[in-house]
């Protein structure tokens, strides 16, 4: 599958790469893992600045052209889909497809790492930033926020890809705080499949006891700080019968 065909536009600024780079701030000895290379722009220069560099792309032909940029030995570059991985690394940095924001961040939420950068669309950057209450605030939030500090960096025009994109794009930086089991994010989504009921309410209806979190049993599932969410949900015990 072309990555184009998955939202993909071809980060070529080099001044955006230099500034994803600082934000990274790779030291010696770091693993570093790039999904996505595109055309090699980033790969190039992380190459130059990395002691080790594992990278994925998932088209033959951009894993080619990003081939014949590559001269380093500490390098490899991969034909794959990274997401079905699990590599081993210190340091993210990846200019990914849109379409796979979802996906990157549950995949990311699963791992033991240091740090990430990452740019992404800048409404799915707010939307996984989003605080309790608000409108955008969904699932995705909770799941992001639990398990990685995260903080909005500068802006990505769209004359920085190729071809442009209809939407702007934000850099962003993840630092992790905890690996989140498949089980929680499973249940997360549940739980926020009805985040406009309340709690109390919600757990009835998902087959849990409803006396799971008494005290914030009358509060909107959407108004319940990640945190919060993860204390209900490690707590969580099917009713019987159901």
């Amino acid at each position: 599958m072309k990555r184009r065909s998955l939202g993909q536009h071809y980060l070529r600024d080099e001044e955006i790469v230099k500034r994803v780079i600082e934000l990274a701030a790779i030291r010696n000895g770091e693993r570093v893992l790039e999904i996505g290379t595109g055309r090699g722009t980033l790969t190039a220069q992380l190459a130059k600045v990395a002691d080790s560099l594992e990278a994925y792309e998932i088209d033959r032909e951009n894993y080619l052209t990003t081939k014949s940029l590559l001269n380093s030995h500490h390098a490899k570059l991969r034909l794959g889909d990274a997401f079905k991985a699990k590599p081993r690394f210190d340091v993210l940095v990846s200019s990914l497809p849109y379409s796979e924001s979802s996906t990157f961040v549950e995949w990311l939420s699963e791992l033991a790492y240091d740090r990430a950068v990452v740019i992404l669309q800048e409404d799915f950057a707010r939307k996984i930033t989003a605080n309790p209450g608000e409108r955008n605030y969904r699932a995705v939030s909770v799941i992001a926020q639990l398990s990685a500090d995260i903080s909005l960096k500068n802006p990505v025009p769209r004359h920085a890809f190729e071809p442009p994109p209809r939407v702007n794009s934000r850099m962003v930086v993840f630092v992790r705080k905890r690996e989140l089991t498949r089980k929680k994010m499973v249940l997360i989504k549940l739980l926020f499949s009805m985040r406009r009921r309340n709690l109390k309410a919600a757990l009835s209806k998902l087959g849990f006891d409803s006396s799971v979190g008494t005290s914030l049993g009358s509060r909107r599932v959407n108004s319940l700080a990640p945190e919060e969410v993860h204390d209900i949900i490690s707590s969580f015990k099917p009713s019987l019968g159901r």
